[in-house]
């Protein structure tokens, strides 16, 4: 890990340091996002913790820190910490992840709230997707089911597969019509979720089956480790 795998962006954000200091805290934000995808909570949030430490007015770094935070389950930390990144940085490309993090916080209000405001018309398109998805699922708690469907019927539904957002925008309009009881629905789009989940970044298949009524089994369950 030498540092440079990071996003011009952020190497621009790391010039305010010296660049012996740039280097390290590169090489610490590398690791994090390393661990992260390795599912290694307790050293991502350790080499975070030390990138904050020596650049706590870098937005990036504080970034990683609420990343490992809201990974964790640790709602507060996390809204402390992309509250912090904006306010540094300006920018509200996290505020999906802060609506998120009051949701967990059990603060459905607020969490609407926040997610109406302002900032949130200067969202990408992929971020408002996800914004979208974090609002559907505010509303399937408090039990409108109506509108968490309506929250995912944006133009980005009906677009390409290929697209970032599309196996897990398919995958929450599929949970949405599953609450409402619309099964052979639901199943169409659990299937759409397959189809656009390269990546496997959601459980769709295991859904998928379930619905069709396949019993998957584990063929390495009970036997003894080596």
């Amino acid at each position: 890990m030498t540092g440079k795998e990071l996003d011009r962006s952020v190497h621009q954000q790391l010039r305010t340091l010296s660049k012996e200091n740039a280097e390290g805290v590169a090489q610490h934000l590398v690791m994090v996002a390393a661990l992260l995808e390795a599912e290694d909570l307790q050293g991502a949030e350790a080499h975070a913790e030390t990138a904050v430490r020596r650049a706590g007015r870098v937005p990036a770094a504080r970034e990683a820190l609420g990343m490992v935070a809201y990974r964790k389950g640790d709602w507060a930390r996390a809204l402390s910490e992309f509250r912090t990144v904006r306010r540094l940085s300006g920018s509200s490309h996290l505020l999906p992840l802060m609506v998120d993090a009051e949701r967990g916080l059990g603060r459905p209000e607020r969490a609407l709230e926040l997610a109406t405001s302002p900032e949130a018309k200067t969202l990408t398109t992929e971020e408002r997707v996800e914004l979208a998805i974090v609002i559907s699922g505010i509303r399937r708690d408090l039990g409108q089911l109506d509108a968490s469907l309506q929250s995912l019927e944006i133009p980005q539904l009906g677009g390409s597969s290929r697209k970032p957002w599309s196996a897990r925008l398919s995958y929450a309009y599929a949970e949405a019509l599953l609450a409402l009881g619309r099964r052979d629905e639901a199943r169409d789009w659990f299937a759409r979720a397959v189809a656009a989940d390269e990546d496997l970044e959601t459980d769709a298949a295991d859904r998928l089956a379930e619905l069709d009524g396949v019993v998957l089994t584990d063929i390495l369950e009970g036997e003894d480790e080596d």
